[in-house]
């Protein structure tokens, strides 16, 4: 009963529309196909009422499917946990070493970042899966990693059974001339159970289920890895970039500092731990965090204004040359520009001659930035002016000298 109560615990119903998006469409649709193919392939091949090994491998395959959504459920629905609207610490003095979000109207909590797409700071952020139409984060950072663990494992068996499927049913069917083999799919199975016809079309269901089996299995299998190596080093996937741009840093402006991430606490079974334990509730409240001696609570928090400081100054100024609209992969922008186009949600902007960009971070084809309003100002966090762009349609601003950039950046 207390599995299901956190199933279908939701903040209110409004959450049902994250199932009305492209992730969760295609998701549940590739989860759909493969469960009712192997099942339905499961009775060709191997029907569950004659023997135990039958009844057995049935079981085992509902068990994947009901595990594989329970888990996605849950990372959906019960969501990552968000920090308290207006949340500041207990201590004054301590406001000193956070970051406010002007959106949420709060300080942001240490390990906690604001995700555009659900307008909100959440806690221990890794990153907003589109699968999911959700975030991954402190509360369901559990589920979603089961997930990925569960949909390759469920996978593999359901490609098991298609293969077997298609080759009993084939053997069968098969007939060898003295120059050539013919294989005639209207013809019934030879033995007596069960007696289901198995045609042209019943096959290429099952060829296009393996498939996507095979698929989904390296793919989401890829995920899982990556997610499990971030999980025993007590990391985030954001919280892994900011500790190679601390690196940068320090390296850039040759300080000498060395920089020790705090939430590693120096045992992988531990760092486990905090994700995953008995009761499958994560530890912690979501706003504090244990840390590795020698660090305090906010030895990250610190980095990072470290980071937005060095971002201000080393960011760099573009004038628009050539319009852009704002589409995802633009055709008329080049070859590679299309094909290069960053593997995100975050947004794209719509460029006009004669604007000025402050860009922040790039690719080779593709950057990043903010546009620059008429009173020298950038836009904040949540706004449509904030996005990526090609970077064939800006050049780069050329100044006799640093005073009119540099007298440009205080004003921002």
């Amino acid at each position: 009963m207390g599995m299901l109560c956190s199933f279908i615990r939701f903040e209110n119903l409004h959450e049902l529309k994250r199932l009305c998006h492209w992730g969760p469409i295609i998701a549940l649709s590739v989860i759909t196909i493969c469960s009712v193919v192997a099942i339905i392939d499961s009775i060709f091949w191997y029907w569950p009422l004659d023997s135990a090994g039958g009844s057995v491998n049935f079981i085992m395959l509902i068990n994947w499917t009901v595990m594989i959504l329970y888990n996605y459920f849950n990372a959906m629905f019960i969501g990552p946990g968000y920090v308290p609207l207006g949340w500041k610490p207990e201590k004054p003095e301590d406001m000193m070493f956070l970051q406010y979000c002007k959106v949420c109207e709060a300080y942001k909590a240490p390990r906690s970042h604001h995700c555009r797409k659900c307008n909100r700071c959440v806690m221990k952020m890794d990153h907003h899966c589109p699968w999911i139409n959700n975030c991954c984060g402190h509360r369901n950072h559990t589920s979603f990693t089961l997930f990925l663990l569960l949909a390759p494992l469920g996978c593999i068996h359901a490609a098991y059974i298609f293969i077997m499927t298609m080759y009993t049913q084939l053997y069968h069917r098969i007939s060898f001339g003295w120059s050539s083999v013919k294989i005639d799919m209207s013809l019934a199975r030879r033995d007596l159970s069960p007696v289901i016809p198995f045609g042209l079309s019943a096959f290429a269901a099952s060829l296009f289920a393996l498939g996507m089996a095979l698929g989904t299995t390296i793919a989401v299998g890829m995920l899982f890895f990556i997610q499990l190596r971030v999980i025993l080093r007590n990391k985030t996937s954001i919280e892994s970039w900011i500790e190679e741009k601390a690196k940068d840093r320090i390296q850039y402006y040759q300080t000498g500092e060395t920089f020790i991430f705090p939430y590693n606490l120096g045992s992988k079974w531990k760092n486990f731990r905090q994700v995953f334990t008995w009761t499958g509730i994560p530890e912690g409240d979501g706003l504090t965090w244990p840390v590795r001696e020698g660090c305090c609570w906010y030895s990250l928090t610190v980095e990072q204004l470290k980071q937005k400081k060095d971002k201000q100054v080393r960011s760099v100024q573009y004038r628009v040359i050539e319009n852009y609209g704002g589409a995802c992969c633009p055709v008329t922008k080049g070859i590679k520009t299309f094909f290069t186009t960053p593997c995100s949600e975050e947004p794209r902007i719509e460029l006009q001659k004669g604007e000025l960009i402050l860009a922040t971070r790039g690719l080779k084809h593709w950057m990043y930035g903010d546009k620059i309003l008429e009173g020298g100002g950038t836009t904040e966090a949540g706004t449509k002016n904030r996005g990526w762009f090609p970077r064939r349609c800006v050049e780069k601003c050329v100044y006799d000298n640093g005073t009119d950039q540099t007298e440009g950046k205080k004003g921002r």
